[in-house]
């Protein structure tokens, strides 16, 4: 038995059991994939799917119990790689976040500017999802998660508490609400229909009570992923954007505080099963300036704890992002 072996099993389970499929993704034939299952098949002396013709039907009752403990065989050898890559002091390598598109576009880039700064042979790729249900997906392949969410996710892996924001309603300058100032309440909202991300409207049960508990009714007309659509629909009259306070507005457009809605939290998701490298730990730090590499370290161990320290709002998490972020750059250029 192979790890080569193990990671061709995976790749297939992965594929929905398409064997050409698996083998473009792990870049091998076919051939080459069959041979070596049936030699691992051989080996065990028990088939671990059953087959219909030459393909794939079904997962024997055995084989899931050889494909559940090949994946923590294979987790465990990627994480002495990346011990043994952490002890050689190896910042090469790929970092894969998952995340929103309101977290890549206003959120992670000062921290990214400083991972490319301090370890420029690491790249990165975005796996970007738009709901909960899809996060648990981006989640399995990523080296952190980061997200948002008004409830403190309940999970054994480590929660890093970044900050707290708050959602804004957007709207162009005649439009009638511009006419009034402060705050706008449920009810002002409820006269109008609201454009949003598909997490913040009709998915998300929890701003729905909002307004039945302010006596109103909330008009959920459009959702959509990208904040440049919500503008295009801003600007064409089609109702009131309601967005996260991260988000940056055109100066054609009106932004206002909302009262009465639930406060969310945003927070990064380090799996305590997989042995993290170093500069994840770096870029995690570099997002939450009010915690400690060490405290991140700590965490990660097993039986470790959440940082104590409570996580700023927006504003000031973005200054003491922008405070790091300088001090960070006088240190490179004084090296």
């Amino acid at each position: 038995m192979t790890l080569a072996q193990l990671r061709y099993l995976l790749a297939i389970i992965d594929a929905n059991l398409n064997i050409t499929l698996a083998a473009e993704r792990v870049h091998a034939t076919q051939p080459g994939i069959s041979k070596q299952l049936k030699l691992l098949e051989e080996e065990l002396g028990f088939q671990i799917f059953d087959r219909r013709g030459k393909s794939l039907e079904r997962v024997t009752p055995a084989g899931s119990q050889v494909i559940e403990r090949a994946r923590v065989i294979l987790s465990e050898a990627a994480n002495i790689r990346t011990l043994a890559a952490n002890h050689r002091r190896d910042a090469v390598g790929e970092m894969v976040i998952a995340t929103t598109q309101t977290q890549a576009r206003f959120v992670l880039p000062p921290a990214l500017k400083q991972l490319k700064a301090r370890s420029p042979d690491v790249s990165v790729r975005l796996n970007l999802f738009s709901d909960a249900e899809r996060s648990v997906s981006a989640k399995q392949d990523a080296d952190v998660l980061i997200a948002s969410s008004m409830d403190w996710p309940q999970t054994a892996d480590l929660v890093v508490p970044l900050y707290h924001w708050r959602r804004i309603a957007l709207f162009p300058a005649d439009h009638p609400l511009a006419r009034t100032e402060g705050p706008l309440t449920l009810t002002e909202l409820a006269a109008y229909p609201l454009i949003g991300y598909e997490s913040a409207l009709g998915t998300h049960a929890s701003v729905a009570e909002a307004f039945a508990k302010a006596g109103s009714s909330a008009q959920f007309a459009y959702a959509a992923h990208d904040i440049e659509v919500i503008k295009t629909y801003v600007r064409a009259g089609l109702g009131v954007g309601l967005l996260a306070e991260m988000a940056d507005v055109d100066a054609d457009l009106v932004r206002r505080p909302v009262t009465g809605l639930p406060g969310c939290s945003a927070y990064a998701l380090l799996r305590r099963d997989r042995v993290a490298r170093d500069y994840v730990i770096d870029f995690v730090a570099a997002l939450a300036p009010h915690v400690t590499r060490r405290e991140l370290t700590r965490g990660l161990q097993p039986g470790g704890l959440s940082p104590a320290a409570d996580a700023p709002d927006w504003r000031e998490w973005r200054r003491q992002v922008e405070d790091r972020t300088a001090r960070a750059a006088g240190r490179l250029v004084a090296a």
